[in-house]
């Protein structure tokens, strides 16, 4: 959605007594084939909050957090704290008179007009405090959101409000050498916001299906940076998971600043996936918690890839999702033991090079709704992808040099048509012809020389080796 669009909507609520102040949702609903314009209702924006009780969190906590901070900085002023903690000074006020009342702040000066820029330092008294303080969490970072409210907005925000339509799906799939078939399997799949499977032989594209899957997450979201549950401090924000939005927002529009506007996560694992990442993380030094990837990945996709592959049993890992898949919750345990459960709002999706036979029983399996194998291209769409490969990798396309790859390298073997091939194959191609300084083509030496490294046969790899020695 365009800015200005949003500052139309917002307008025409305004107008209609909408009252804006409060949590509210608004603007960003993907379009489907009967709506051109998204409606008003389907985005969630977090209020900012005004008073202490509107945090969610109690005095103690933003008093010593508050102190934590003016340690680690040594002199600030109510303004520099204020936004340290993603807090009015407002809230910050009642607080501060508190602590200068017990002696634990001091003003040390002023850098210019109002209250707020008044500089506080810890006096002896406030810096045995704060030290108590960072015995529980050395967290300093922007005040945490309480889990019952990041609940609420996973609830707001859910997976299951994306919707796929044909149309939205061939767009996402533009460019993409793939059947039909899969994509009317996959748009209800994205539609169910559950599980998905892809299997099939490698190379056939399941890890880049799975990433065109998440181009149909087109909307943003909102995530706390952190979560606060019970003393425990969560971190959920991770700039290298989470993405920038797609749209920006109105630049007047209010909202918490705890919160961070992301586009809809995507998290992508592989073999090196453990059962230990999929609880909460604690920092022994820090006390801080880190969230696990099924924790950021609410509100859009998990992607497990290599199924399989991982250190952990396959048995043991499909068994840590019965519950999961099954409830669409989790719970997550703390050091202290306290067991706590979060919302399980997310397509996770399973790509495996293996027979989904032999990754797990029925009961383990069914809990996965849907399941499709990624099937070997016919030579047709191999071909296909042939030109579309060598026209991003400018390479001249000659029809006369991929039969002689096919007569060579493919029949005699009966080697299957694989999707990756023509990429990998011209990859090759280009390095070989750029340490030869020669122009890249489709020429049966050069297409010999590439075979020999990519495909294993000894007969062929000591023909081929010959023919690059001879030139």
């Amino acid at each position: 959605m365009h800015v200005q669009d949003l500052e139309r909507l917002i307008g025409e609520a305004r107008a209609k007594g909408v009252n804006l102040s409060s949590t509210r949702m608004i603007g960003d609903a993907p379009p489907t084939d009967d709506e051109a314009m998204p409606k008003l209702e389907n985005s969630f924006v977090p209020t900012a909050p005004q008073t202490i009780d509107d945090t969610g969190l109690n005095r103690t906590f933003l008093t010593e957090h508050f102190l934590r901070i003016l340690y680690n900085k040594g002199r600030a002023t109510g303004r520099e704290l204020a936004d340290n903690m993603c807090l009015t000074y407002a809230i910050l006020d009642p607080i501060i008179a508190d602590l200068r009342n017990i002696e634990q702040i001091d003003i040390i000066g002023q850098r210019s007009f109002g209250d707020l820029n008044y500089e506080y330092v810890l006096t002896p008294r406030g810096n045995s405090a704060a030290i108590t303080a960072l015995g529980k969490t050395q967290y300093v970072g922007p005040c945490p959101v309480p889990l019952e409210r990041w609940i609420e907005s996973v609830k707001a925000q859910s997976v299951k409000n994306v919707r796929v339509t044909r149309r939205n799906i061939r767009e996402a799939f533009q460019g993409l050498v793939i059947d039909e078939s899969i994509l009317n399997m996959v748009g209800p799949a994205v539609n169910s916001g559950s599980s998905v499977m892809l299997f099939g032989y490698p190379g056939n594209g399941k890890t880049t299906i799975a990433e065109r899957i998440t181009h149909l997450m087109g909307d943003d979201v909102f995530i706390p940076a952190t979560v606060y549950a019970d003393g425990a401090v969560i971190k959920l924000y991770d700039a290298i998971v989470h993405e920038p939005p797609r749209h920006a927002l109105p630049e007047d529009l209010e909202y918490d600043q705890r919160w961070v506007r992301i586009s809809r996560p995507v998290v992508i694992t592989g073999g090196e996936l453990t059962l230990e990442q999929l609880n909460l993380i604690y920092n022994e030094t820090s006390k801080i918690y880190e969230a696990p990837f099924q924790m950021k990945a609410n509100c859009g996709i998990f992607l497990i890839d290599d199924f399989g592959r991982q250190q952990v049993r396959v048995f043991d890992l499909l068994n840590r999702w019965i519950v999961p898949l099954e409830k669409r919750y989790d719970f997550l345990n703390t050091v202290t033991g306290m067991k706590i459960q979060i919302p399980f709002d997310q397509l996770i999706m399973f790509s495996t090079n293996l027979d989904p036979k032999d990754l797990g029983d029925d009961a383990l399996l069914r809990r996965i709704k849907f399941k499709f194998e990624i099937i070997d291209p016919t030579e047709a769409q191999w071909r296909e992808i042939w030109q579309i490969m060598c026209r991003v990798r400018k390479v001249p396309y000659d029809d006369r040099g991929l039969d002689y790859l096919v007569e060579k390298w493919y029949r005699p073997d009966d080697r299957p048509f694989r999707m990756c091939q023509p990429r990998d194959i011209l990859d090759q191609m280009i390095s070989i012809a750029r340490y030869n300084m020669e122009t890249p083509q489709l020429s049966a030496d050069l297409l010999d020389a590439a075979c020999v490294t990519y495909f294993p046969n000894k007969e062929k790899k000591n023909f081929g080796a010959k023919v690059r020695l001879d030139l």
